[in-house]
């Protein structure tokens, strides 16, 4: 999955959970929570890899192949997440009141999809 992949799902997986609260706080009964975690269940499905491991694998061994199997993917949502969070971050940090966070978040997706985080630093 591409970067800008995962920073779509990331932004739609934070911007369902901010209807999810809004909704439990205007006291909503909707089942919004089960959503939220299909899209989030959705996103692991996809980018965790299938793992095998040999019957006679010692636990270092299977550590080892767990780590290195894992390692790039729960790097690349991990940072999807830091790069959201710090989006938000800079917003509040900065005082701005004339943007809500669904706002931040929308500008984030608009610059995801002009490509502005297609190339740098976040390998995999």
């Amino acid at each position: 999955m591409e970067r800008a992949d995962v920073l779509r799902r990331v932004i739609g997986i934070l911007t369902e959970a901010q209807d999810i609260r809004r909704a439990a706080e205007a006291g909503s009964d909707a089942d919004a929570p089960a959503e939220t975690a299909g899209v989030a269940t959705q996103l692991l499905n996809e980018m965790l890899p299938s793992i095998s491991v040999p019957a006679d694998a010692s636990p270092q061994q299977v550590a080892t192949l767990v780590a290195q199997a894992l390692g790039p993917a729960l790097h690349t949502m991990v940072s999807g997440f830091s790069l959201a969070f710090t989006s938000l971050a800079i917003a509040h940090d900065d005082g701005r009141t004339d943007i809500s966070s669904i706002e931040v978040l929308q500008e984030l997706a608009l610059e995801v999809e002009a490509g502005t985080y297609d190339e740098g630093p976040w390998e995999t």
